[in-house]
């Protein structure tokens, strides 16, 4: 697979990523870990039922312990961090700064072997992430308080969290992406524990949650990791990671078009830094001609 095709593939992530909000709107009031439950529990199914027509697909569930801790890790460690965000702070700041891993994949990329980080890529994660900035301000005044600090720090570790995983994915690049499917059932396995340990269950009500659910987990919950996963492993990783920072604003365009927000000047102008930062990160450096 090329360079190129890959890159191609781990962008579909983002256009999956870019739904889940749309989706998960869809779903009710499924609490949090109950819906991370079972939308992972389809994900891997996703990954499981490729096996019925490639049964070598099981065999990639044998993997080192350190390959586990670092899928089980990156899938469930980030969302539980995230959640807990999502409960001790407000939902802009703690998603602001969680917009962080974009930036942070950009830069712990330049750790890799044969990787080097080359100034367009990080002026184009820096105005990726100013359009973030411009998009979560858009939605009202932040409200900074010295309470919320445990929640902040939730979303500062889980961006971390997440761009180390995407960025270790690499140096584990022999593994293949069926094993995804065993993070996301396990993933969806820890979920469950902290559902029935934290939270009272709630069942989806009619059809349309119910398949709103289901899409969730076969695309935005399911797809998307195992294309994200091929992405990072052969990809350009430095692009893909400037490329996130489209993620939230297709998501909010989605809403608007969905009737769940309004479009507004913050997201025009976040466009418009996320597709200039995007385009920054396409240059490549003049070679320099003999004379």
């Amino acid at each position: 697979m090329t360079t190129r095709t890959a890159t191609t593939i781990g962008l579909t992530a983002i256009l999956l990523w870019s739904m889940l909000a749309l989706f998960t709107a869809a779903t009710g009031t499924i609490p949090p870990f109950q819906l991370n439950a079972m939308t992972f529990l389809v994900g891997g199914l996703v990954g499981v039922a490729s096996w019925v027509a490639r049964p070598q697909g099981l065999k990639a569930l044998r993997q080192k312990p350190v390959v586990w801790a670092l899928g089980v890790g990156g899938l469930f460690g980030y969302h539980a961090l995230y959640f807990a965000a999502l409960r001790w702070a407000p939902p802009a700041e703690a998603g602001l700064i969680n917009y962080l891993w974009p930036l942070l994949i950009v830069l712990f990329s330049s750790f890799l072997p044969g990787e080097h980080l080359r100034r367009a890529h990080l002026v184009g994660a820096l105005l990726g992430f100013a359009g973030v900035i411009v998009l979560i301000a858009g939605r009202g005044a932040f409200d900074a308080r010295a309470e919320y600090m445990p929640g902040y720090l939730c979303a500062f570790v889980a961006a971390f969290v997440w761009a180390g995983y995407s960025v270790l994915s690499r140096r584990f690049g022999q593994v293949p992406t069926d094993a995804v499917a065993g993070f996301c059932l396990v993933t969806s396995l820890l979920s469950l524990v902290c559902h029935l340990a934290f939270e009272t269950t709630v069942w989806p009500e009619t059809t349309t949650q119910w398949l709103a659910l289901v899409a969730l987990g076969i695309g935005p919950v399911g797809a998307a990791f195992y294309v994200w996963d091929i992405g990072m492993k052969q990809g350009d990783i430095r692009f893909l990671g400037v490329a996130s920072y489209a993620t939230p604003v297709l998501s909010t365009l989605l809403l608007v078009v969905a009737g769940y927000a309004a479009l507004t000047l913050s997201l025009a102008l976040a466009c418009g830094l996320i597709v200039a930062g995007a385009l920054v990160a396409t240059l490549t450096p003049k070679k320099s001609v003999p004379a």
